[in-house]
């Protein structure tokens, strides 16, 4: 059965990310179809498009359905209608006849005769948008792949939002370059950064640059700048996205795309790929070493070869593994997808296996942490060794439970982000318009170079912290009798003396509060400005969590807010980062959106016309409410709503917003014998939260409670 038919685009083959078009799709039928036979289209998980719909001709996404063969079809869509990864796919049954050799069918994805607008394309670029085609024409559900399958090419939008990206340590008197990069409406980058020569401070000290923004956006702040002396012994602030995928597993474009993403056009410091054990081939293992090993400069950018080990949860779950140097193994959680289950390397079907594995490879220098993503992580496995670091956010939400129970089992872990990105932005990982509930997030290392064995190293004395995808200055160091013992991620004992920890924060927007956590128990609050009046004027109401651990974990907060006897002056949407569903404003008293999580959260920041004054409701698909603004308008309101971390949070701001800047000393109490793993969070009024990764003060048994 070698002529299994033909297909082709018909309509344009260049479409704009986001943008509601027709497309036009034609096969035409090699070997006939029998009667009950398929013709399936393919569609990578990735992918965010609209999913295609026959029953409303005047709706979004409407798709029509041809054939000038005898017989009719009936078409059916399946997320999971195909091979990982591609998954998502348009299913057409041929009933009441069969298509002869030449008979052809037409599919108009967004066919406007009717008068649906059309189709929604997916948010992100795509050099080649794949229409797999595959057919059953024996009727017995064995699909056959076409040998060629019509692509579209998905391109950047019209600029809509301007990015500045600055260094966040340079030495005083020296010149850096600056990045202006235009974005469309999705975040995909409309074009290379411009790249603007600063001739550098002259002092020590911490900056941000403000840069003109396109018209209508005013000018545009980057990320803050940390001067430094050139004789001062200080780590490096570097940037990194340790975790995402390219289309040789379940990502979008190739992997060297990825690489030249994350360097060019995100401005990271240090990237790596993750793709699943499980589809990851003996040659592109090879290839992608080949690839780390060529894009690796040291001082410029630095690459890791690694993976993400893959097994079912209750077998170890997902492991993220680097390698410090090219060379090591991939060790498979399983040959699911390895094409004639064979390799070279050894199948290691628990996390306890992989540990093994691993360390028989030290000249390759492998390390881990622990991730949740489809699935996650089992931390019943553990090698203090080699996993140095549980993952807190990603594109998929964020997950303190799985740091807390980190902390439970006594494990001395580094907090990190990442994105784990599919749609090939490692570095600015927008969610789009699909699964994803989050930006993707950031990991700051504090290495004493750019380079791998430095950067390494700072990896295994978990010298970095986490970010939702901003790129803050967090410092945290311990203090005893007011000389610095330690910095984040350093294990400490708690000798006599006054022992104290500092905290330096500068935002990339208003710092809201300042947490300190020993483990799991939070030990201080600090607000951004302590000082400042708060008469019940300004609110942050946020709305978060997931309903499960796993894959359906995913949260619809649908929903309004009415305000009663007072009116929104002013309102900031947090994390609506889907532009096709903003936050609607219908009235002066009442909004309305919709809304989901996956373990982070949403909101919105609320001016109202009078302090303190009026009734709010809320009603969501998950909570419904009412507050009286008047009672105790300085306090924060919580109602917990089951699932994950399931809450909305009602919390009153000063009446103007907070420094960006906040600095501390705390003293050090309370400890208990053993260890003490002290760690800030902190938030910001837009939603953007840091974790510093923890201090290890270590308190003997016999020592007196300090």
């Amino acid at each position: 059965m070698n002529d299994l038919g033909s297909a082709k685009i018909l309509s344009e083959r260049t479409v704009t990310a986001g943008e509601v078009t027709t497309v036009v799709y034609r096969y035409v039928t090699g070997h006939p179809i029998d009667d009950t036979g398929y013709l399936k289209l393919a569609f990578r998980f990735a992918g965010d498009f609209g999913i295609p719909q026959w029953t409303d001709p005047r709706a979004l996404n409407y798709v029509t359905v041809e054939t000038d063969g005898d017989c009719r079809l009936e078409p059916r869509w399946d997320p999971k209608g195909h091979t990982r990864p591609w998954g998502r796919c348009l299913i057409l049954k041929v009933m009441g006849g069969y298509l002869d050799r030449g008979d052809g069918v037409t599919v108009t994805f967004g066919d406007t005769s009717m008068g649906s607008p059309g189709w929604r394309m997916q948010t992100f670029c795509e050099k080649t948008f794949e229409f797999k085609t595959l057919v059953d024409p024996i009727a017995s559900y064995q699909f056959k792949e076409l040998k060629r399958s019509p692509t579209l090419r998905i391109v950047p939008g019209k600029p809509a939002r301007t990015v500045c990206l600055v260094p966040s340590q340079v030495v005083a008197g020296k010149p850096f370059t600056a990045w202006i990069k235009r974005e469309d409406r999705w975040g995909n980058p409309v074009a290379p950064p411009e790249r603007e020569r600063h001739p550098g401070y002259p002092e020590a000290g911490r900056h941000v640059l403000r840069r003109k923004g396109l018209k209508g956006e005013g000018s545009v702040r980057s990320n803050p700048i940390e001067v430094v002396d050139g004789d001062t012994v200080s780590p490096g602030r570097y940037w990194a996205d340790w975790h995402g995928q390219s289309e040789e597993t379940i990502g979008t474009n190739s992997a060297r795309d990825y690489f030249l993403f994350a360097r060019d056009k995100a401005r990271l410091d240090i990237a790596s790929h993750q793709g699943n054990d499980f589809q990851m081939t003996d040659r592109f293992w090879e290839e992608l070493n080949t690839l780390t090993a060529s894009l690796n400069r040291p001082g410029r950018f630095v690459t890791f070869p690694g993976y993400e080990w893959s097994a079912n949860t209750a077998l170890g779950g997902d492991r993220n593994v680097w390698f410090a140097k090219e060379g090591g193994p991939i060790i498979r959680s399983s040959l699911e997808l390895i094409p004639g289950k064979t390799s070279a390397w050894p199948v290691a079907p628990q996390a306890a296996d992989l540990f093994r594995e691993l360390r028989r490879h030290p000249e390759t220098e492998p390390f881990c942490a622990a991730h949740v993503g489809g699935r996650y992580a089992d931390l019943r496995f553990h090698d203090e060794k080699l996993e140095h670091a549980v993952e807190v956010h990603s594109a998929w939400g964020t997950f303190e439970w799985l740091l807390e129970e980190a902390f439970e089992r006594g494990y001395r872990v580094g907090i990190c982000a990442n994105s784990d990105g599919h749609k090939g932005r490692p570095g600015a990982s927008y969610p789009g318009a699909g699964k994803f509930g989050s930006l993707g997030g950031l990991t700051c290392m504090r290495a004493a170079r750019l380079d791998r064995e430095s950067v390494a190293a700072a990896y295994a004395a978990r010298h970095f912290y986490a970010t939702t995808g901003h790129r803050p200055l967090l410092d945290v160091a311990l203090y005893r009798d007011g000389d610095a013992v330690g910095m984040m991620g350093d294990v400490v004992p708690a000798d006599k003396g006054r022992l104290s920890l500092g905290v330096s924060v500068r935002g990339t927007g208003p710092v809201e509060r300042v947490e300190i956590w020993n483990g799991n128990r939070r030990r201080s609050i600090h607000l951004g400005d302590a000082t400042a009046p708060v008469s019940g004027k300004r609110y942050q109401l946020l709305w978060g969590g997931a309903e499960v651990r796993g894959r359906g974990r995913l949260v619809s907060w649908d929903g309004e807010l009415v305000l009663e006897r007072n009116r929104i002056e002013a309102v900031e949407p947090i994390n609506f980062l889907n532009p096709d569903q903003p936050l609607r404003r219908p009235s002066s008293g009442r909004l309305a959106w919709e809304s989901n999580t996956t373990g982070g959260h949403a909101g919105m920041l609320l001016t109202l016309e009078k302090p303190a004054r009026g009734r709010l409701y809320l009603r969501t698909r998950q909570k419904r409410f009412r507050h009286d603004l008047g009672q105790r308008p300085d306090k924060p309101r919580i109602w917990k709503c089951g699932g994950v971390r399931k809450q909305v949070e009602l919390r009153p701001l000063p009446d103007e917003p907070s420094s960006e800047t906040l600095d501390l000393e705390v003293p050090v109490r309370g400890l208990v014998a053993g260890d003490n793993p002290l760690f800030v969070k902190v938030y910001q009024e837009d939603g953007h939260i840091a974790w510093s990764s923890p201090i290890y003060l270590v308190k003997a048994a016999d020592e007196r409670k300090t």
